[in-house]
């Protein structure tokens, strides 16, 4: 090496011992907030100067949407979420219940985008659109073979905007042109919808009686508004003692919350006194929201409709009631949902947000509502004598009837059913619902001898709650355990394998080319041929197949299987634009 060579490399390495120092020095000056972000900088740098390709733009947005969510996802805290700016619209959607479109509740069915409802007083609606139009083109694109989501994409935009569609209704194409406009979802539902005006809903489940029912599906802003006023329709206030309502089932299962301010205000309206919930958190002190004697309702027998899917808000208006020996509840234990979130915009996030917890929920008892994974106590239970479980099985029926009730129809589409709803037997028969049926027995009974008389299952509901949750957590760990043994086949498999894997022991409890079709499971070899044929009898088959419910079919004296009932398929959950 030259005498150049060697000053040059002299050279180098005195300005990167500067250059180290420099950055030591100011380090030793950056605040530690600051200082967090230096690995993070460096490896951004790192991939920027080093990685085989240049870098994209689009690369480089994930990589900084990568680094956030990294940081949000190591808290262990499935609701501070990171919304990149792109997703925030979606993300309001779901936290208000407002968007700009025509308004209607869409599926697919046969590779076409298919109307499930429009909703009340929407441009789909006022256009005339039906439940089962199919709308086969999009100004001018063919919706065939598209996504709901894609669809979605192509209607909702600006409000004010037109969107030109075609709508096929029993064979005739007719063209429409729909004015975007914004739209609510309604939250509040009665028990089904009015016969002569299908915008409205009839909110008297017993007009014998005079029982009210009333589901808030979502606590969006002005809820408790709508509320009051679906309250005042059944006649909560009617100057008519004969017409006054009497007693009221409130509906909050499958509630995931929403805004507390809500929740805090329709407690109010029941409550005359006593804590509604207190919320506190590191940065705030703690806030007790106690309720006040004027504007309260008369003082009617009130059941709360609860499962393990009402979670948030709705656990604590259910608990404030209960605790506060305003109502009873019944059904299943709520979700455990005890923590409070902010919205926050980001200043430098170019329009992306951060939902935050910030705070805990705690009953007027004190006790948090929170679910851990160390805590056998959470939410809010059913009270004594009204639990009310419910099979995978029956909610799915459940639900299917509930969405069709909930379709607006034309006049003549209206089934023909001879209605009873006020006949517990008729709702558990028809409407597929035990959890609403036993509320209205429980109602009745309270009207009819003034006392609470248990129509679910006996005991202590939360020493039941706990017995299945054990026996669920019991089968998880089995079923993990025999996984972890499948993979241990596997390695073992694979390891002990000489040149031909086809030689190697099999390793998984059923074969990868498994395929699933029409409630049955054929198993073939590796030529296709198949080998075995088995009924599927359950209702929940794990992707791994581990206790699943299988049988070998029946066969008769021609030796041919005899065909057996799938079990029913989860219905589509249809979206609104």
């Amino acid at each position: 090496m030259s005498a150049n060579g060697k000053w040059f490399r002299l050279s180098l390495v005195g300005v990167l011992g500067l250059a180290v120092a420099g950055s030591t020095l100011a380090l030793a000056r950056k605040p530690a907030e600051l200082q967090f972000f230096d690995p993070i900088i460096d490896v951004k740098s790192t991939l920027g100067g080093l990685y085989v390709d240049k870098l994209t733009d689009e690369q480089l947005k994930k990589m900084q949407d990568g680094a956030i969510n990294g940081m949000v996802e190591a808290l262990g805290d499935p609701y501070t979420i990171y919304v990149p700016a792109d997703k925030v619209r979606e993300f309001n959607k779901d936290l208000t219940g407002e968007y700009v479109g025509i308004g209607a509740s869409v599926n697919t069915r046969d590779g076409w985008l298919t109307i499930v409802s429009p909703l009340e007083d929407s441009p789909a609606y006022k256009a005339g659109i039906m439940a089962d139009d199919r709308i086969i083109e999009i100004d001018g694109k063919t919706t065939q073979g598209l996504s709901v989501e894609e669809c979605i994409e192509k209607l909702i935009g600006v409000a004010g905007t037109p969107v030109n569609i075609i709508i096929e209704r029993k064979g005739e194409k007719i063209p429409m042109t729909l004015t975007r406009a914004a739209i609510k979802t309604r939250s509040v539902k009665g028990v089904h919808r009015q016969a002569e005006d299908a915008e409205k809903w009839d909110f008297r489940i017993d007009p014998v009686r005079n029982v009210g029912y009333i589901r808030l599906t979502q606590f969006t802003p002005g809820c408790a508004e709508e509320i009051l006023n679906a309250l005042i329709a059944a006649g909560i206030n009617d100057p008519d003692p004969a017409k006054r309502m009497k007693g009221l089932i409130l509906d909050l299962r499958d509630n995931g919350g929403g805004v507390l301010e809500e929740a805090i205000a329709i407690g109010d309206m029941f409550l005359r006194e006593g804590t509604i919930v207190s919320t506190r958190g590191r940065n705030f002190p703690e806030r007790i929201a106690k309720a006040q004697d004027k504007g309260t309702l008369p003082e009617i027998p009130l059941v709360l409709l609860i499962n393990g899917s009402s979670a948030s808000a709705s656990e604590v208006l259910a608990g404030a009631l209960v605790e506060n020996n305003r109502a009873i509840a019944i059904g299943t234990r709520s979700y455990g949902k005890g923590s409070v979130q902010s919205v926050r915009k980001l200043p430098n996030g170019n329009g992306a947000e951060l939902k935050v917890t910030e705070q805990g929920y705690y009953l007027p008892s004190g006790r948090s509502i929170t679910r851990k994974d160390t805590s056998a106590e959470w939410g809010v239970d059913p009270s004594k004598g009204f639990f009310v479980p419910m099979v995978d099985k029956e909610l799915i029926e459940m639900y299917r009837v509930r969405r069709d009730l909930e379709i607006i129809r034309s006049a003549s589409g209206k089934a023909g059913e001879t209605e009873d709803w006020s006949n517990p037997e008729w709702i558990l028969t028809f409407l597929k619902d035990p959890q609403l049926s036993a509320a209205v027995k429980a109602v009745q009974a309270k009207l009819d001898t003034g006392e609470w008389k248990p129509t679910g299952k006996e005991g202590v509901a939360g020493a039941q709650i706990a017995t299945d949750e054990l026996n669920r957590a019991r089968k998880l760990q089995q079923q993990l355990t025999r996984e972890q043994i499948r993979v241990e086949k596997r390695i073992e498999a694979l390891e002990t394998a000489s040149g031909d894997l086809a030689k190697a022991k099999p390793g998984d409890l059923w074969p990868e080319d498994t395929e699933l079709s029409g409630g049955k499971m054929q198993i073939t070899d590796k030529d296709g041929k198949v080998i075995a044929t088995l009924d599927i009898t359950g209702n929940n088959l794990q992707r791994w197949l581990l206790d699943a419910d299988v049988k070998k079919p029946a066969e008769p004296e021609g030796g041919k299987p005899v065909a057996s009932n799938p079990t029913p398929a989860a219905p589509d959950v249809p979206q609104n634009k």
